[in-house]
């Protein structure tokens, strides 16, 4: 529990062009893309990713903060992890976190979720990353997502059922020269990370 989330059921940072989201009702892995539609204005396409996928993941520079939809589009305050949570901006912004992701067929790409079933998902893979980065120093974790897993919720109005990513780390390569590209302004991360698996090469 790295994270620093409360994570019990309870009822400014940028935006990214490039997304890779889950549905946590569905348990789909979908990837938005943002194109100029014929009158140049920009438009959104969004096209599930098939399981089971592979990806480099940035776990080392993970944002966590606070994430609203409640003006129609994400609404970030996010920070590096480890440091002060920034304060809630409104009652509509929701705990969340967000980190970086890339493999040759999504490039790079923002996951970021708020859902409170993703994110112990998310905090439990980021405990795997702590206890394998030291080993692996340099490196990039690459995760694997399987499959999916059904969680059950029981609320007042009766039981809920969510799907998060069955993920965990199956290994570590060199970052990917097409993150190092995108980092721009932000801040570089610890530098940690290992060996990467022989099946990798023709992701990275």
């Amino acid at each position: 529990m790295a994270l620093g989330f409360s994570l019990k059921n309870e009822s400014n940072g940028g935006d990214f062009d490039d997304i890779l989201k889950w549905d946590a009702k569905a348990g789909d892995l979908i990837r938005v893309d943002r194109f100029r539609d014929a009158s140049g204005d920009y438009a959104r396409n969004e096209e599930e990713v098939k399981l089971p996928i592979k990806f480099a993941a940035d776990l080392g520079d993970m944002e966590v903060g606070w994430l609203s939809f409640a003006t129609g589009r994400p609404d970030f305050a996010m920070t590096k992890i480890g440091t002060k949570m920034p304060e809630r901006p409104s009652q509509d912004h929701k705990e969340a976190a967000r980190f970086r992701v890339y493999n040759k067929e999504l490039g790079v790409r923002a996951f970021s979720h708020s859902a409170k079933t993703v994110l112990r998902a998310i905090d439990a893979l980021h405990d795997q990353y702590i206890a394998e980065c030291r080993a692996n120093e340099g490196k990039l974790p690459v995760i694997e997502i399987a499959d999916t897993e059904t969680v059950k919720i029981n609320t007042p109005q009766g039981e809920l059922r969510f799907k998060i990513p069955a993920w965990k780390i199956v290994g570590w390569t060199d970052r990917p020269a097409a993150m190092e590209e995108k980092k721009a302004d932000i801040p570089a991360p610890p530098a940690y990370g290992g060996e990467p698996q022989p099946d990798d090469a023709d992701l990275f």
